[in-house]
């Protein structure tokens, strides 16, 4: 394997907008983003997040990504920490291609997997020749 095939990287803070009611660090959450004929699928990382902590928001060409990953108490004194605990929140600007309409999320072991279908016009279509 080469040294490019596997990296680290590392949780990336971010302020998000508006102000929070909780003292947590927020975090982008990292995401892969699919083509295909039909749709566009994003997934993003966001584990610990459970499902009714999820909010997605559509407001105009604006989505927004936002979770709430809960408190859990300390059990125990803290000796070393490599992981923290956050919320996550990311934000996209859609173009008119994808049919807001039909958007469908789904959350399942920490992946947030959101399927933007494409609107019927952005679609490829085949163009039939005519003899005239």
């Amino acid at each position: 394997m080469a040294e490019t095939d596997l990296q680290i990287e590392e949780k990336k803070a971010v302020q998000a907008a508006g102000e929070s009611t909780r003292d947590v660090p927020v975090f982008v959450p990292a995401v892969d983003i699919y083509e295909s004929e039909n749709a566009l699928t994003l997934l993003a990382d966001m584990p610990g997040v459970p499902i009714d902590k999820v909010d997605i928001d559509l407001d105009s060409d604006q989505l927004t990504i936002r979770g709430a990953v809960p408190q859990q108490e300390e059990k125990g004194k803290v000796i070393f920490k490599e992981f923290t605990v956050g919320d996550y929140y990311r934000q996209f600007t859609l173009s008119s291609d994808i049919d807001r309409s039909k958007i469908q999320a789904s959350i399942k072991d920490g992946v947030l997997k959101l399927v933007l279908p494409k609107a019927e016009a952005a679609k490829p279509r085949k163009i039939t020749v005519q003899s005239t």
